[in-house]
C-alpha cells in the first residue's frame, strides 16, 4: 500500500492501492527526493478524468512499470481539483514545453520543485505518435544519470519563463471606449451561427462569455442561439436535467459525458438571465430541471455540493445516459416508444459505438430530434398535451435510468465551486420565487461557514471525509462572497452582505498585488510554490482576478468601500491587451469592465418578507446586471438604506438621484423599466 491511504481526496484514494509507491504533494516528499538523488514524477488528474483512469490502468496498475517508477523516481499524485495552485504552476510549464496541455499530466521535476519535462498522456506502448510511458522513464533515467548539469539549467531557464509569464502584459492604460463593441465583433467572427457556439469542435458551455454577452443588445442573439442548441443538444441530459461537460461535435450532440459542479452553477445562472431577457420558459424550466439534478444526485447531507461525476461507467464512456431503441422499447408500450425514440433522436445507427465494449451496441445519445410543434402536428394533438405525455415518458425513461450502474461522483466539497452553487440556487430563489432554493443556498452557506471558515475568517478550499484542507486559495474566498452577495439579494439577511464584506477584507490583504495591479491566485496561509499565478483568462470557470474584480465592484455599491473600484479597474487595464486579442477567454473580465461602466444604480424594496413580495414579483421579471438590489428591512448599516423608510417602499436611484418612493407595482414595473433603458444608452455610447 502506497501513501495516498491517508488522503481525503477521491482521485487520490483511487490510487491508494496502485503498486506505485505514490506520495501525496508535500516538503516530504522532496526531501525524499533530494536523500534519494533521484528526479520527482508528478502526477495529477481528477476523479471524472476519462484518460485519466485509461492511464492509471494501463501504467500505474501495472507491476512492471511500477517497479520501474519506485526505482528511479519519488512519486507524487495531486487531485488538480484538491490543488489548483499546484495544478496552475506545472500546467504553465507542460504548455510552455509542449504547446498544449491537459489531463492526465506528467511533469518530471527536480528536488526543489523546478520542471524539465513534461508531457499528458502517455500510453503504455508506442503508438499514436506518442512515446511510451516506460520508454520516457527511461529517457529521463538516462538524463538525469548522463546530462545532469545541462537538464538542470533547462530547469531553472524554464523555471525562470513560468515565473515571468505567471504576471499580466498590461499596463495602466483603460480599455478603449468601443471595446466592448469591438469585443462583440471579434465573437461574432468565431460566432458558429449554424449550430450555436464559438468555433469549431469540441465545443464548450463558456458560460462567462454567454453572460457577457447577454447584457449586450448586439450580441445577445448569439448567447440565445449557443443556449437554444446547448437545450436541444445532448449535452444538456434530456431525461436528468443539468449539462455534460462539452460536446465533442460541433453540433452539441454527442458529449464527454462527466458532468461539473461548476457548470452546472454557472449555466443555472446564465439560463436564468436568458429568462429575463425572453421571457421564454424554456431557460427557467432547463434551470430548474439542472437544479433538481444537482439537488438529487450532487448534494452532501451536511448541506454542500460534490464537485463532478464520471464519464465512465464499467469503463465504457456514457453507459448510463445513451439508448437503444430495443431499451426503451423494454420500457415503453409501443406507441409511447415511438412518440418518445422519436423525439429524442434515438435510432438503430445510434451515434457511436465504444469499439472497446461493442457487446453494448450502436448507442443513441437522447437530444431534441423533432420538436414538439411538429409531434404535436403529426398526432393531431395541442402541443401544450404532446409536452406533458413527453414529459412522463421522458420520467418513465429517467426512472429506469436511475436502476443502471451509475457513474462515480467525486464526493470532496470545494468551497470556490460551491460559492458558484450559492449564487445559483440564490439567484433561482429571487427570479423564480421560490424558498425551497433559498433554504438550499442558505444550507450551502451554513455548510462554508460551519466546515470550512477558519477562526480568522479565511476559508480553506476543500472538504471530505470530514476533513478540510488546503488554505490561501484565492478562488474560494472571491467565489464565496460573490455566492454571499447573491444569496442577500435573495432572502435579505444582511448578514451575508456584511459576511462578503469581511471576505472582501482578505482578498485585498491576503491576494492583492498593487505593483502589478492584479489579484494573486494564492496567498495568505498558502504553502509557497515555485511562482504565484494571476490567472485572468477564464477556464471552465469564472477567473480568479474577474471574480474579484465582480466583487470589488459590489463592495463598491454596496458599501462605497474605500479603493474597491479602483482595485477591479486596475484589474482589468492589466488584463486589457489580452481581453481584446482573445476576446472570447475574458468574459468574465469583460463583465466586470461593464460593470465599472455602468452607472451607479440602486433598487431598493423596504418592509417585511410580505409587504415586498408585490415589487419584488416585479423586479424578478426584469434584467437588472449591474444595479445594486436590496431587497430587504430598513437598516442603517448599508449605505443604500441610511434613512429609507420601509413599508413596502420600493426605491429606484441612479447616481444617488432617486426616483419618487412607491408601493404600486405598476410605477415601480414603469420605474425599472426606466433604469434599463438609461443602461441601454451607457452601452450605446460604447459603440
Amino acid at each position: 500500500m502506497n501513501r495516498l491511504a491517508q488522503e481525503s481526496s477521491p482521485y487520490l484514494l483511487q490510487h491508494a492501492e496502485n503498486p506505485v509507491d505514490w506520495h501525496p504533494w508535500g516538503e516530504a516528499a522532496f526531501a525524499l527526493a533530494r536523500e534519494r538523488d533521484v528526479p520527482v514524477l508528478l502526477s495529477v488528474g481528477y476523479s471524472t478524468c476519462h484518460w485519466c483512469h485509461v492511464m492509471a490502468h494501463e501504467s500505474f496498475e501495472d507491476d512492471a512499470t511500477a517497479a520501474q517508477m519506485n526505482a528511479n523516481f519519488v512519486n507524487v499524485k495531486v487531485d488538480r481539483e484538491e490543488r489548483p495552485d499546484v495544478d496552475a504552476v506545472y500546467m504553465a510549464a507542460t504548455q510552455a514545453m509542449t504547446g498544449q496541455g491537459g489531463w492526465p499530466m506528467t511533469v518530471f521535476l527536480t528536488a526543489d520543485a523546478q520542471p524539465f519535462y513534461a508531457g499528458t498522456y502517455f500510453p503504455p506502448r508506442d503508438g499514436h505518435g506518442l512515446p511510451s510511458f516506460r520508454r520516457v522513464l527511461d529517457s529521463v533515467t538516462r538524463a538525469w544519470t548522463t546530462e545532469r548539469s545541462q537538464l538542470l539549467g533547462s530547469a531553472q531557464a524554464l523555471s525562470d519563463h513560468i515565473r515571468e509569464a505567471s504576471q499580466p502584459t498590461g499596463g495602466a492604460d483603460a480599455l478603449p471606449a468601443d471595446a466592448p463593441a469591438r469585443a462583440v465583433d471579434n465573437l461574432r467572427r468565431a460566432f458558429d451561427a449554424q449550430h450555436g457556439g464559438f468555433g469549431r469542435a469540441p465545443k464548450f458551455p463558456a458560460p462567462t462569455t454567454l453572460d457577457f454577452l447577454l447584457t449586450r443588445a448586439d450580441g445577445r442573439d448569439m448567447a440565445l442561439g449557443t443556449l437554444r442548441a446547448m437545450l436541444a443538444g445532448g449535452i444538456h441530459d434530456q431525461l436528468g436535467g443539468g449539462f455534460h461537460r462539452y460536446s465533442v461535435d460541433e453540433r452539441w450532440r454527442v458529449p464527454h459525458f462527466e458532468k461539473m459542479l461548476y457548470d452546472n452553477a454557472q449555466l443555472t445562472r446564465t439560463l436564468l438571465r436568458a429568462w429575463q431577457y425572453t421571457g421564454d420558459d424554456t431557460f427557467a424550466d432547463a434551470a430548474r430541471s439542472t437544479l433538481a439534478y444537482l439537488t438529487r444526485e450532487m448534494r452532501d447531507a451536511t448541506g454542500g455540493f460534490y464537485s463532478a461525476q464520471d464519464a465512465d461507467t464499467q469503463g465504457v464512456e456514457g453507459l448510463t445516459f445513451t439508448w437503444t431503441p430495443q431499451e426503451v422499447r423494454d420500457v415503453l408500450p409501443t406507441a409511447d416508444a415511438d412518440l418518445i425514440l422519436a423525439h429524442l433522436g434515438i435510432r438503430d445507427e445510434g451515434d457511436f459505438l465504444d469499439p472497446h465494449r461493442p457487446e453494448y451496441g450502436r448507442r443513441s445519445v437522447p437530444h431534441v430530434a423533432v420538436l414538439a410543434e411538429h409531434l404535436a402536428a403529426q398526432h393531431g394533438t395541442t402541443v401544450p398535451e404532446i409536452m406533458t405525455r413527453l414529459a412522463d415518458l421522458r420520467a418513465s425513461l429517467l426512472s429506469t435510468r436511475q436502476t443502471r450502474p451509475q457513474p462515480g461522483t467525486d464526493t470532496k466539497v470545494l468551497a470556490s465551486w460551491n460559492g458558484l452553487a450559492l449564487a445559483a440556487f440564490a439567484d433561482a430563489a429571487r427570479l423564480l420565487r421560490d424558498d425551497t432554493y433559498l433554504e438550499t443556498a442558505q444550507g450551502i452557506a451554513t455548510f462554508i461557514d460551519t466546515e470550512l471558515r477558519l477562526p480568522d475568517g479565511t476559508l480553506r478550499h476543500t472538504w471530505a471525509q470530514g476533513m478540510a484542507r488546503v488554505e490561501g486559495l484565492l478562488e474560494d474566498h472571491a467565489l464565496v462572497a460573490l455566492g454571499l452577495v447573491a444569496l442577500y439579494q435573495a432572502g435579505g439577511d444582511r448578514t451575508h452582505l456584511h459576511r462578503a464584506r469581511e471576505l472582501w477584507h482578505v482578498v485585498v490583504r491576503d491576494f492583492w498585488n498593487g505593483d502589478a495591479g492584479v489579484f494573486m491566485a494564492s496567498g495568505g496561509r498558502a504553502e509557497a510554490l515555485l511562482t504565484r499565478q494571476a490567472p485572468g483568462f477564464d477556464s471552465a470557470v469564472i477567473s480568479d482576478n474577474a471574480a474579484a474584480a465582480l466583487l470589488a465592484v459590489w463592495m463598491d455599491r454596496y458599501f462605497d468601500e474605500p479603493d474597491a473600484a479602483a482595485h477591479a479597474q486596475r484589474t482589468v487595464n492589466a488584463f486589457a491587451p489580452d481581453m481584446l486579442a482573445a476576446t472570447g477567454g475574458f468574459g468574465g473580465l469583460w463583465q466586470a469592465a461593464a460593470f465599472l461602466a455602468a452607472p451607479h444604480a440602486e433598487v431598493a424594496i423596504l418592509g417585511t418578507p410580505t409587504q415586498r413580495a408585490p415589487l419584488e414579483a416585479i423586479a424578478a421579471t426584469l434584467p437588472l446586471p449591474f444595479v445594486a438590489l436590496s431587497y430587504t428591512t430598513p437598516g442603517d448599516d448599508l449605505p443604500v438604506l441610511e434613512q429609507r423608510p420601509g413599508g413596502g417602499l420600493a426605491y429606484v436611484c441612479v447616481g444617488r438621484t432617486c426616483d419618487l418612493p412607491t408601493r404600486d407595482p405598476e410605477v415601480f414595473r414603469s420605474q425599472l423599466e426606466g433604469l434599463q433603458a438609461r443602461l441601454d444608452r451607457v452601452e450605446q455610447t460604447q459603440e
